[in-house]
């Protein structure tokens, strides 16, 4: 019987070295997209879409009760998708639980991951009660009550919200499905890597967002503090990194190339 698959985007060179790039929870493969045309030129670029996300369905997760989804599970289904390419190792870029997801996989299985960049992202995002309450939330209401609060926790400007790219973000977040969304949150509830931070081995880019409310600077500062020889740098963006894709794309552009030249020269 196949491996069923996250639903995920493909482009660039079927011969160049993979990277794949990980969402933020609520959004989709459209968060990624400005970036992995721009990245295509170099990398075969994966993005992928979180269960109950975008294509995704829910029950890709082996067990859907609530309290049940960890982070590994996750992690589980991003190396599935890559075994499916047959990839052995990758470069791997995730924004906010994408970047945790990615932190994750260079922890317990650092021969697959050649380098990580972690945005807007976090060794914890809090303690678990406000993401149990709101994993309870969705699977009784849905995601209609986020939808008014969500504009001033992604975005620098909450005005964002109106314009074409926040319009995107809001509509996969109206569209997200209850159990697959809240396992998610279960997934962040459950999640804080900060003992294990000085086991991630790859070539590591933090990035925080200046404007960011939902991570701020000091939890960009945690990671690369804690990562050996992780770089870190700062976007004028909130926590979704959409008000600079220019200079999110070049820092990735830049953290590729070095992790590519350690590798060559490893």
């Amino acid at each position: 019987m196949a491996v069923p698959l996250l639903h995920h985007r493909s482009s660039g060179p079927s011969d160049a070295p993979l990277l794949v790039l990980g969402p933020s929870l609520g959004t989709s493969t459209v968060l990624w997209n400005r970036h992995a045309v721009a990245l295509a030129d170099f990398y075969r670029v994966l993005s992928f879409d979180l269960p109950g996300h975008g294509g995704t369905p829910s029950d890709i997760l082996p067990d859907l009760a609530p309290g049940s989804t960890r982070i590994e599970d996750l992690g589980r289904l991003v190396l599935d998708l890559v075994d499916q390419y047959g990839a052995e190792r990758f470069h791997y870029a995730g924004i906010s639980l994408g970047g945790a997801i990615g932190a994750h996989l260079a922890i317990h299985h650092p021969e697959r991951v050649a380098s990580l960049a972690m945005v807007c992202s976090s060794a914890h995002f809090g303690p678990p009660e406000p993401w149990q309450d709101r994993a309870g939330l969705v699977r009784s209401s849905g995601t209609g009550p986020l939808l008014t609060v969500m504009p001033g926790r992604w975005f620098a400007d909450p005005a964002t919200a109106t314009g074409v790219v926040g319009r995107s973000m809001l509509r996969n977040l109206a569209a997200a499905e209850r159990a697959g969304y809240a396992a998610c949150c279960d997934a962040l509830a459950g999640y804080d890597i900060t003992p294990e931070l000085d086991r991630v081995t790859a070539p590591t880019l933090v990035i925080g967002g200046i404007y960011d409310v939902a991570t701020p600077m000091h939890h960009a500062r945690e990671l690369a503090d804690g990562i050996p020889r992780a770089t870190l740098a700062a976007l004028a963006t909130g926590h979704l990194a959409v008000e600079d894709p220019g200079g999110l794309t070049a820092a990735l552009r830049a953290h590729l190339r070095v992790a590519d030249t350690m590798t060559e020269h490893g």
